[in-house]
């Protein structure tokens, strides 16, 4: 299989998928919007977007399955399977916050081998595939040479429905406020990763994740010359629902942070 064709294909689907969300930008109606929870929304654009992108993807890889976050098509688990997130910052386009993406990934027997970001409001294209390293509209990137946590610029984002482990969430935030050059908020976790692996970002850290969120912005990180860890360290980020993203140096630094916060108990590595 061609990875890189693969990934040249499908990043045609995602930009159209792209200019429909654009075109809708401003235009959703209150009405038309949907709660799934208090800080979670959904409108008809993430789902014809979902839509889009999973005629288009279908039709590239007639064999490959799909995980989806607004489930237009069926989940299935296959040797060959899409990730999708059609609309990553959803509430930031509904307010007209100019921070949200299309996020999508392929899989092949349990491995990212695709993947592909796009910012939509810079026009900005992220995509790697596996052993090609990563990429920014035909520009090739890495993560950040920074070798010290207090010149790091950090990036989070808080859980919309899982509350349990804001505490220690916090108590992480505290310490990186403190002792970085500052912590960012976008509302797009995709965006996050993609700007670890481009460097504009030295460190992404989150719990409560969805595949979908953040399967092809991992690869990106990783195709960049990155680290993906669990908080403990270990490789369940994906499924998991807690993520640190960094370069490797930055990543060694900021880890005994995030253990100490959400793993106290835990001996250190």
């Amino acid at each position: 299989m061609n990875y890189q064709e693969i990934c040249e294909a499908s990043r045609k689907v995602v930009l159209q998928a792209g200019a429909f969300i654009r075109a809708q930008a401003g235009k959703v109606e209150q009405q038309s919007v949907e709660e799934k929870s208090v800080n979670q929304l959904v409108s008809y654009v993430d789902r014809q977007a979902e839509i889009i992108l999973v005629e288009g993807l279908g039709k590239l890889m007639p064999n490959a399955t799909f995980l989806t976050e607004e489930q237009t098509v069926e989940n299935k688990q296959s040797d060959l399977q899409w990730i999708i997130d059609p609309l990553d910052g959803t509430t930031n386009f509904l307010y007209n916050i100019p921070v949200f993406a299309v996020s999508v990934a392929l899989q092949e027997a349990g491995k990212t081998v695709v993947g592909i970001v796009y910012e939509i409001n810079r026009d900005e294209c992220f995509y790697a595939w596996q052993g090609g390293g990563a990429w920014l509209n035909d520009r090739a990137i890495r993560v950040s040479e920074t070798q010290e946590l207090a010149q790091a610029l950090v990036a989070t984002g808080f859980s919309v429905d899982s509350f349990g482990r804001l505490s220690p969430h916090l108590k992480a935030v505290n310490h990186f406020i403190q002792n970085t050059r500052g912590v960012r908020r976008l509302g797009s976790a995709a965006t996050d990763l993609a700007y670890v692996a481009c460097g504009r970002f030295d460190l992404f850290f989150e719990y409560n994740l969805n595949p979908w969120d953040v399967a092809a912005g991992v690869l990106l990180v990783e195709e960049a010359g990155g680290v993906v860890t669990d908080f403990s360290g270990g490789d369940n980020h994906l499924y998991g629902k807690e993520m640190l993203a960094a370069s490797g140096v930055v990543h060694s630094l900021a880890f005994p942070v995030i253990q100490k916060a959400f793993y106290p108990t835990m001996p250190s590595m």
